[in-house]
């Protein structure tokens, strides 16, 4: 069962992800809360295995409750979907930077919606193509200090293939077809590369590839 927590301080909001939520057998709403402050202590109290949180809300926005989630050890199997209204909102690439596993838009198609929330409670990345490459062209190129190096040295060239190719928002099949390698090789290396940069999800590793230098907006 997908242990599910709702944050959003519009009540409307929050019923009608519900209603969809409740009608699926294998997905189960475990609270639901207005405000950053809130949702903090329910997520400490119910442990969801997924978060569903708005960007913009009162008392905290989602961005410091991502932050808070992703830097506590004991909340490590909580993973974060910031909820937009917009796609392309100015606080996405932050969101990402603090922890958060995706994005999804507010008026997402019921069947998509529902998808996202298996993909997150998998430990996957809601970063697909299409939308990861509108994130690099409005975010990347202006993105915080650059940690060009840290960690970088670690990873095989075939581990940095991998996370180049998935920072272009590549699936692991996508990214064995490119590679030339089996697709649980390439979730292997995905996966190491995780491991050894510390990455909470693959979602940082899209932050990491652009932060460290390994690729550059608009290279492809």
């Amino acid at each position: 069962m997908i242990r599910v927590l709702l944050v959003d301080d519009q009540p409307l909001i929050r019923s009608g992800f519900r209603a969809l939520l409740d009608l699926e057998g294998d997905i189960e709403v475990v609270a639901e809360a207005a405000d950053g402050r809130e949702a903090l202590v329910l997520v400490r109290e119910r442990l969801p295995d997924v978060a569903l949180v708005d960007i913009q809300m009162p008392v905290m926005d989602g961005i410091e409750v991502t932050r808070r989630i992703a830097t506590d050890p004991a909340l490590a199997g909580v993973h974060v979907v910031m909820l937009t209204n917009y796609g392309m909102d100015e606080y996405v690439f932050d969101a990402l930077r603090a922890g958060a596993a995706g994005f999804l838009v507010k008026d997402i198609l019921p069947e998509d919606f529902l998808h996202a929330v298996r993909v997150a409670a998998r430990g996957d990345a809601l970063l697909a193509p299409a939308i990861t490459r509108k994130l690099i062209d409005r975010y990347v190129a202006r993105p915080a200090p650059a940690r060009a190096g840290d960690g970088l040295e670690e990873l095989t060239g075939r581990e940095r293939e991998a996370v180049a190719l998935a920072a272009q928002g590549l699936s692991n099949d996508e990214i064995a077809d490119r590679l030339v390698i089996s697709p649980s090789t390439a979730k292997t290396h995905i996966n190491r590369a995780m491991t050894k940069l510390r990455a909470r999800d693959r979602a940082q590793l899209v932050v990491f590839a652009y932060e460290s230098g390994l690729v550059t907006p608009r290279a492809f």
